[in-house]
């Protein structure tokens, strides 16, 4: 596999090649910088909420695999065998990874595979003379269909570069913790009772999963390289199979790591720039069934730990860098063509991309364990609807400076129907999809602002057979993202000082008429400088602030962090819930 360079936007990603300014598409390093002044390894963390059922003790534990990521460039992933520990009952699982480093080193991406399968995708930090170390901890309970199989193979990707100037070395540990919801204290199940689902919000484990994936010589994740590189594989479903939802996991590198502020190509060329991280910012991976889109997901720009500006991210980390965020597309409208016993084409792809892009994908099936086969469930589109896409660029620039606008809206709807041992179920499925990017430059190119929106959503009606609605799901996602920045000449010599500012956000809202309703908003706000000299940070300073925010109406977590050098300013978590349920703005117009 090719070496893994993580790009660096800087204020001078589009300064010409003759600039003084430091090469933009390097990733940086934090080299000289010591934030942990009491020489003690200092923890990174990423905000999220605690799993629920880990409340509980686990009724197993197995330590899966310990390993030293040093120089791990071009070779195959490392495995251990998994089979589920003898004699232990659970009903949650959670994947545990812990990671320690020491050195100086890029951040990495890596991924844990189980049988072919995707459990995480996750990237590292970058490490310190004094030492960081982390732990994610992932509920993967939907994923036991998997995870009840014996003598099957866990595989763990993770490019290193270790030598007398990277030498950091990445030192992994991986367990599962099993847990057992129904031996808890009786004294306890009012308060956890409601909140024993898997914490993905899966209501029940698919009955099967199929890993759509490359061979694992280089990772089970697909590489792809531009907008007309297509991967995917031949499946073959059940016959009683009642539902199919695929999860993609996604990364962007190379020239689109940041291809939300990606250029367009006339503005490279009529300003004769030597970058190659241009083609416009707009991007979207598709999902294909025999060539036929069936589903997109615009991804949340996930920032990694030597992004924009490398000290935002210690000790806290980016939204989704530990613990990168999968998607998932329901694919049970098309149950009607994959029901014919005949091997169908999932492929995926990246709309406009550049290289380079990490993608692979679980196909969740549920089968109806009463229809025995050779008994079939029967599926049927009543209505594809007219699909409706729609795509707008504008770009208006002299010299270097300049703005740029594209805006994408994506709507459909589809109807159809399922029959199965529970009966004939009519399902109704609209979606709406808005992508706004703006980008604008000043004096000559060193000051720039980059606003994007994603706005997702998703209305699920289900009707009986007698046409009476059993249950309508409105869920409703929004990524705002705001980044500006500025780059001056420093006073030292061959380096650059470079001011930041970054603004984003998950926003999330997921409402069933009639009852409750799930919302969700983690924000953080930067503020930083850094001197930098070729690739590596020489001084600097940040501020990162985080709100965390998460109500299901019976059981709320909220979480207020703040950071400034490299060290945790303030920790504030609370469990109760408010008195009114968290508010959420509507689904407005870009």
């Amino acid at each position: 596999m090719a070496i893994l360079i993580f790009f660096f936007i800087t204020i001078s990603f589009i300064a010409p090649s003759s600039s003084s300014l430091p090469e933009h598409h390097f990733h940086f390093t934090k080299t000289g910088l010591r934030h942990n002044t009491s020489s003690q390894p200092q923890q990174y963390i990423e905000i999220s909420r605690p799993l629920s059922f880990t409340n509980l003790p686990p009724s197993c534990t197995f330590h899966i695999l310990t390993h030293d990521f040093a120089y791990t460039m071009g070779l195959p992933p490392v495995s251990a065998s998994y089979s589920p520990p003898a004699n232990c009952s659970w009903t949650h699982v959670a994947l545990q990874f812990n990671v320690s480093s020491k050195g100086e080193q890029y951040d990495r991406i890596a991924a844990i595979w189980l049988d072919g399968a995707e459990l995480l995708r996750t990237s590292t930090a970058e490490p310190t003379d004094d030492g960081i170390f982390w732990t994610v901890t992932k509920d993967v309970t939907r994923y036991s269909s998997i995870l009840v199989n014996e003598n099957i193979s866990l595989s763990v990707m993770m490019e290193n570069l270790v030598n007398d100037v990277y030498t950091g070395v990445y030192q992994v540990n991986i367990s599962f913790l099993y847990y057992n919801s129904k031996k808890m204290d009786v004294s306890l199940s009012n308060s956890y009772n409601r909140k024993m689902k898997p914490d993905n919000e899966i209501e029940k484990p698919a009955d099967m999963i199929i890993p759509i994936s490359g061979n694992g010589s280089e990772g089970f994740w697909f590489r792809i390289m531009n907008e007309s590189d297509l991967h995917g594989q031949s499946v073959i479903i059940p016959k009683n199979t009642y539902k199919a939802v695929i999860e993609i996991y996604v990364s962007s590198h190379g020239y689109d790591e940041f291809w939300y502020t990606n250029p367009p190509d006339s503005y490279i060329q009529m300003n004769n720039l030597t970058t190659k991280r241009g083609h416009g910012s707009y991007r979207e991976v598709l999902v294909n069934i025999d060539r036929m889109l069936v589903g997109s997901v615009i991804p949340f720009p996930v920032i990694f730990t030597g992004g924009i500006n490398p000290m935002y991210w210690g000790p806290l980390v980016s939204i989704g860098a530990f613990d990168l965020p999968s998607y998932d597309i329901d694919l049970t409208p098309y149950l009607g063509l994959l029901l014919d016993r005949q091997a169908h084409f999932l492929e995926l792809g990246v709309n406009d991309s550049i290289p380079f892009w990490l993608v692979g994908a679980n196909l969740h099936l549920w089968v109806d364990n009463n229809c025995v086969l050779p008994c079939e469930v029967q599926a049927k589109v009543i209505d594809f609807g007219t699909p409706k896409f729609n795509i707008e660029r504008s770009s208006s620039f002299l010299g270097l400076d300049g703005s740029f606008e594209v805006e994408i809206k994506r709507k459909s709807e589809i109807s159809y129907w399922v029959n199965s041992t529970t009966g004939k179920l009519t399902t109704i499925i609209k979606r709406e999809l808005k992508f706004k990017n703006e980008m604008n430059f000043y004096l000559s190119g060193t000051e720039k602002k980059i606003k994007q929106k994603v706005e997702e959503e998703i209305e699920v009606s289900v009707l009986s057979n007698s046409g009476g609605t059993i249950s309508k799901t409105k869920v409703k996602r929004k990524f705002p993202l705001t980044i500006t920045s500025k780059t001056i000449s420093s006073m030292e010599n061959d380096t650059t000082l470079m001011l930041s500012d970054l603004d984003h956000e998950w926003k999330e809202k997921k409402k069933l008429d009639g009852g409750p309703s799930t919302s969700l908003k983690n924000r953080q706000q930067c503020n930083g400088w850094v001197v930098v000299q070729g690739r590596n940070v020489l001084h600097g300073g940040a501020t990162t602030q985080q709100t965390y925010s998460y109500d299901n109406e019976a059981d709320c977590y909220s979480r207020t962090v703040s950071a400034a050098n490299g060290k945790l300013m303030n920790d504030t978590a609370n469990i109760l819930c408010a008195a009114a349920p968290l508010k959420f703005g509507s689904f407005s117009a870009l």
